[in-house]
Parts: C-alpha cells; sequence; structure tokens
C-alpha cells in the first residue's frame, strides 16, 4: 500500500471515529428522551388527556424512535461493513444518517417541550413555546452551522 492510500486509510479511520463518537452523545440523549416519552403513557393522569395531547405524544414518540434509528444506524453499519474495507460508505451514509436523525431529534425534543408547556401553561403560549423551541434546535444545530459554511464560502476568493 502507498503512502497516499495510507493517509486515505487512516483519514477514513479517523473519520468513522469522530462520526461514532459525537453519536455517542446523541443516542444517549435521545434514548433517555424516549424512555421518559414512553413513561408517560403509563401514568394516570393520561388516561384523562385529550386528544390533541394524545395524538402530539404519539408523534413525538414517533419522532423519537426514528431518531434512534437513524442515529444508531452508522454504528449497525460499521459493525456490517468494517471488515469488508467499506469505510468510505460508512462514513458517507453515516453522516447523512446523524443529521437525519439530529433532525428527528429536534422535533422530539420540540415536541417534548410542547407537551410540557401544554401541561403547564395550556393554549396559545404552549405553541408559542414549542415554535421557540424549534426555532433554538433549527437555529443551533442546522441554520447557524450551515450560515457560518455558507459565509466561508464567500470570503474564499
Amino acid at each position: 500500500m502507498s503512502e497516499a492510500e495510507e493517509s486515505d486509510q487512516r483519514r477514513l479511520a479517523r473519520n468513522v471515529n469522530e462520526l461514532l463518537q459525537e453519536l455517542r452523545v446523541a443516542q444517549a440523549g435521545v434514548q433517555i428522551l424516549f424512555g421518559f416519552l414512553l413513561s408517560i403513557a403509563f401514568t394516570e393522569k393520561y388516561s384523562s388527556v385529550g386528544a390533541y395531547i394524545r395524538v402530539t405524544h404519539l408523534v413525538t414518540v414517533l419522532c423519537a424512535a426514528i431518531a434512534v434509528a437513524f442515529l444508531t444506524a452508522p454504528a449497525a453499519w460499521h459493525r456490517v461493513l468494517f471488515r469488508q474495507g467499506r469505510r468510505e460508505d460508512v462514513v458517507t451514509s453515516g453522516n447523512t444518517f446523524a443529521l437525519i436523525g439530529l433532525a428527528f431529534l429536534a422535533l422530539a425534543m420540540t415536541g417534548t417541550v410542547l407537551l410540557l408547556a401544554e401541561v403547564i401553561i395550556g393554549g396559545w403560549p404552549s405553541i408559542v413555546v414549542g415554535v421557540i423551541a424549534f426555532a433554538v434546535f433549527a437555529g443551533l444545530w442546522f441554520t447557524w452551522p450551515l450560515s457560518t459554511k455558507r459565509a466561508e464560502q464567500r470570503e474564499r476568493p
């Protein structure tokens, strides 16, 4: 193997390791959130809530479950493909899976905040709280990083 190929393989190995390390943080959070959301349905008060809260809860649980699926997929792909020399596929697909998983995690977090706001303050103020939560997650996780990337691209000659 030439030095260039070896260096490329090292870079891919580093990228896989970085991806899996980043996902460990998100996985822990979404799994705790998922457990919390599951437990809500088994409380006494849940039997008396209206359809709006039930549907919001179900959609939020589904978003959390989808987030778990996408955020754990890169680890599964790595386990299945790593001995086949397909690290590049793991990195490329893993990046896409991570972004989709984070988007669903943002939706699940927004739904959770909306549910809590509905129970605590109710009505339209809870929707405002949910919109603010969505704006914070979308802004910090997606809009801000993408805008800095675009700004850097404009500055380059």
